[in-house]
């Protein structure tokens, strides 16, 4: 690796109560493109450093390290401490925190057993985890408390804290496809466009397909399709910031015509580069060759 792509190295640590959250902190790392591990022993980190150093891929990692490592648990601080003298790395320790009433509440709600309470009352447990965990969450770069946050509000902090600006973390997935070969079962918004006029019934274009242009001016060239699209790309457009402002991390929007060759194809060709000037895109035809191979075997 070179000088620049080490100092481009961001390390996560993911610590705190058991039960404030951390599930749910991974999660929201993994869909910011970090690479995850949860409960990695901390005496193990520095090898697992030196592995991502050499691979040279992977440059945002995040580490979740709770109680279930405890009797490695005294050996954080210095651990970190060794990899942040390398100056190798951005390292950032998270701390999630509730009160004991709501770790009280979230134990009996999954009926799950306290890591320092096996054989006792949860709040001992508790009381024990906070002694421990003093120290570290003073050392903290950042505190959550996740007392009165539902897990979609602690995920939009995480995204606001970590994020990084000059990538949008949502995307979108245009899908083409044919009704004849089913819906796809991942779409979140499907639009059946089987009401437009049909290359199909054209000889010359039969064999072609929506990315064609012969076939793409066809289905454009109609006021129909104009009408529809003009209302269609506008829906699309205004709703798109309501999925990002509730938490959701990428959306299939699925356009099926009968075969899923011309039609849908040409019209989610046409949306998905109108939405790829704002949005991650990426724009997939899941029918589009099958007539055609059905042809060649027969």
């Amino acid at each position: 690796m070179t000088e620049n792509q080490i100092d481009s190295l961001q390390l996560v640590v993911i610590t705190g109560m058991s039960g404030a959250g951390k599930t749910v902190a991974v999660q929201s790392f993994e869909d910011m493109g970090y690479f995850c591990i949860d409960n990695l022993p901390p005496t193990l980190i520095p090898k697992f450093w030196e592995l991502i150093k050499e691979s040279g891929k992977i440059t945002k990692i995040a580490l979740v390290i709770d109680l279930r490592s405890r009797a490695f648990f005294e050996e954080i601080q210095s651990m970190l401490i060794e990899i942040e003298n390398t100056k190798l790395v951005d390292t950032t320790v998270m701390f999630l925190d509730a009160s004991d009433r709501e770790l009280v509440s979230r134990y009996k709600e999954t009926r799950r057993a306290h890591p320092l309470a096996m054989d006792g009352l949860v709040t001992e447990g508790i009381k024990k985890e906070r002694a421990l965990l003093e120290e570290l969450k003073g050392e903290a770069q950042l505190v959550i408390d996740t007392t009165e946050l539902a897990p979609r509000e602690l995920r939009e902090q995480i995204m606001e804290n970590f994020k990084n600006h000059d990538t949008d973390t949502f995307r979108v997935e245009m899908v083409s496809f044919g009704f004849k070969y089913g819906l796809p079962i991942d779409a979140d918004i499907v639009m059946d466009v089987r009401f437009l006029p049909n290359p199909h019934y054209i000889d010359e274009l039969r064999p072609l397909n929506g990315k064609d242009k012969p076939v793409y001016d066809y289905v454009m060239n109609s006021d129909m399709t104009e009408s529809f699209y003009q209302k269609y790309e506008d829906l699309i457009l205004d709703i798109l910031p309501g999925y990002i402002k509730e938490g959701k991390m990428s959306l299939t929007i699925a356009i099926g015509c009968t075969g899923g060759q011309h039609r849908s194809v040409a019209l989610t060709e046409r949306l998905g580069k109108k939405i790829s000037e704002d949005y991650k895109t990426n724009i997939t035809h899941r029918d589009m060759m099958k007539r055609k191979e059905s042809v060649n075997r027969s």
